[in-house]
């Protein structure tokens, strides 16, 4: 072997791994964090986690990507230990398809037409023209991602084929088939199994390298065995990484991926060495492999842990907590999430996700905003001390909503997004910030109204009567935004823009009213200010209701053009507002 065949393997290498995380990136998108949701939410029982974490992980091509991600769902709260023991044990057998795919890298024509159109060398530069016409050639993002899933499969399948060329000549080096019988001791193929997997961080990519290997043909059985047992236990070097500063709900998540990986393997391995001893020499112990005998090892390896070990589910949860025990802490609030922010930062795997748990908090960022106004406008007509520290804390509360989620979102803005996902992360950031804005202005009414209490200022009955129109139509804007928001519901936002010219107005006709009463003596000037600011803090609120409604609309059409949009609306041609328009202006009409 030539300084060039390694060159060749380290190539086919590169390209083997690119093209893995290239079909991992384009699931990922085409799947828009579908997959991850409904692990979340259809996994209340074990077998149901067995089951979602083996297609989930056997689509997406990582069961350390997975079990992470299960780490996450702990660390914030959002399932138990006991519910993510399904979904590790589903991971791996999910992780035996990729080394099916690889298999076929071995299929023979020997002059079948239909068997060499299986073939790698047959099907993978179709694969790739198939692709890159997608890619480069179609507008839809879809068909894009499309091409990206098949490209990456044809260059994984090249890199394949390109590692198994560059060492089909060491099947004739003495010094490499010796070093290969040395991993026929089970302790060091174990341990070759677990650094090559920590190395490459992937069990899958290690396991299609001991496929591209196979073709020397001095690799046995014997010797391939215990490597696959430690490249199972190698995955958990990142799932373990992950778990580092989480909760010990998380870490013990972690812990159970480890224990799990570890005691199939002993067990494996009992039943394996234990055989071939009682038996005298197992007749196949020093058969050679190739890539479809190593994908069978595999997925009998993964699914003979998971029989063993499924039925004992509940011991190795209890077992982690005797190695990871309950502080006096976490067991007086065992109810309570043990989430170390908002949103956790292993979501970041799968971006679109990561935006769908973004989405969550927002929502309940809309929620305690609108309980701002709520009370905010309430505490317009009587002095409450407990309102009063309610809306100050749930201001506190919106300013750390602002700071955690668009900090968490600058870090998804750096990742490969979709269109569909970029525009849905602006969108975002435009409502964080408008959320809190309204929780501001509710804020700001509020120091108003201590200012009237503290030098017993009042409003007249009339100014009164007309604060209370105007607040009404604010409550109805908040109420009409938030749920648009929560819902994504573009109908009841595109009822927001006119009720907000409607408000708009009020502040003017308003103004102009307690003008006239402080030049005619009914109200003094410190009563004109004070009333000035509070309307002026509803003109606000609405528009920032406003804004929220138009980047609802615009997210259904694709885009974030939010001035193309109002221009478009307010235009005197356009009926369906006109309408709506003129309803509002009805409804609150000042006396």
């Amino acid at each position: 072997m030539t300084i060039f065949d390694v060159l060749t393997f380290v190539s086919g290498l590169a390209l083997f791994l690119f093209g893995m995380k290239t079909m991992g990136i384009g699931l990922e998108k085409v799947s828009g964090g579908k997959l991850e949701s409904i692990l979340e939410k259809m996994t209340n029982t074990r077998f149901k986690g067995l089951i979602l974490g083996t297609i989930v992980t056997g689509i997406i091509q990582s069961s350390s990507a997975v079990t992470v991600m299960a780490v996450g769902f702990v660390n914030s709260g959002i399932m138990q230990l006991g519910q993510v023991i399904g979904i590790i044990m589903g991971a791996h057998i999910g992780t035996t398809v990729t080394a099916w795919l690889l298999s076929l890298t071995n299929i023979q024509g020997n002059g079948s037409i239909i068997l060499s159109l299986f073939k790698p060398s047959s099907f993978a530069p179709v694969l790739a023209l198939i692709g890159i016409i997608l890619f480069m050639f179609f507008k839809s993002e879809k068909k894009k991602n499309i091409g990206s899933i098949l490209l990456g499969f044809a260059v994984l399948l090249i890199g394949m084929q390109t590692m198994s060329g560059s060492v089909e000549g060491l099947k004739n080096i003495p010094e490499f088939t010796g070093l290969l019988t040395k991993f026929s001791n089970p302790l060091l193929g174990l341990i070759a199994g677990t650094v090559l997997t920590a190395i490459v961080q992937s069990s899958s990519a290690s396991v299609g390298i001991l496929q591209a290997l196979s073709v020397t043909g001095s690799i046995t059985v014997g010797a391939a065995f215990p490597i696959i047992l430690g490249q199972n236990i190698g995955a958990c070097v990142p799932v373990l990484l992950s778990s580092i500063g989480t909760s010990k709900n998380a870490k013990r998540t972690a812990g159970v991926y480890l224990i799990y990986s570890v005691l199939g393997a002993i067990a494996a391995m009992l039943c394996f060495y234990g055989a071939d001893f009682i038996i005298g020499g197992l007749p196949f112990v020093d058969a050679q492999v190739n890539a479809v005998s190593i994908a069978i090892i595999h997925s009998v390896f993964n699914i003979f842990t998971t029989l063993i070990l499924f039925p004992f589910g509940k011991q190795l949860e209890k077992l982690m907590y005797i190695i990871i025990p309950e502080s006096e802490n976490e067991k007086a609030h065992k109810s309570e999430s043990e989430a170390s922010g908002l949103v956790d930062e292993r979501f970041l795997l799968s971006p679109s996700y990561a935006l769908d748990k973004v989405k969550e908090q927002c929502d309940d960022m809309a929620k305690l905003a609108k309980e701002n106004i709520y009370l905010s406008l309430d505490f317009i007509k009587l002095f409450n001390r407990d309102k009063d520290a309610r809306i100050k804390d749930i201001e506190k509360q919106l300013d750390n909503y602002e700071d955690e989620l668009e900090t968490y979102l600058v870090k998804i803005s750096t990742m490969n997004l979709s269109i569909y996902d970029s525009v849905r992360l602006n969108k975002l950031t435009h409502s964080i910030g408008n959320f809190e804005r309204i929780g501001d202005y509710g804020y700001n009414i509020l120091k108003t109204k201590r200012r009237m209490h503290k030098n017993k200022i009042h409003f007249s009955d009339s100014a009164n009567r007309e604060l209370d129109i105007m607040s009404k139509a604010v409550k109805e804007i908040v109420d009409l935004s938030t749920e648009a928001f929560i819902n994504d519901d573009v109908k009841l936002a595109k009822k927001v823009e006119p009720l907000e010219q409607v408000i708009n107005n009020l502040k003017y006709e308003l103004r102009e009213k307690h003008e006239k009463r402080v030049e005619d003596g009914k109200c003094d000037f410190e009563q004109g200010m004070l009333f000035i600011d509070i309307i002026n803090s509803f003109e606000r609120i609405a528009d920032h209701c406003s804004s929220l409604a138009v980047s609802i609309i615009e997210l259904s059409h694709g885009s974030f053009q939010t001035h193309s949009y109002l221009k478009e609306v307010k235009n005197s041609d356009n009926k369906s507002f006109m309408q709506t328009f003129e309803e509002y202006l009805e409804k609150y009409t000042v006396k």
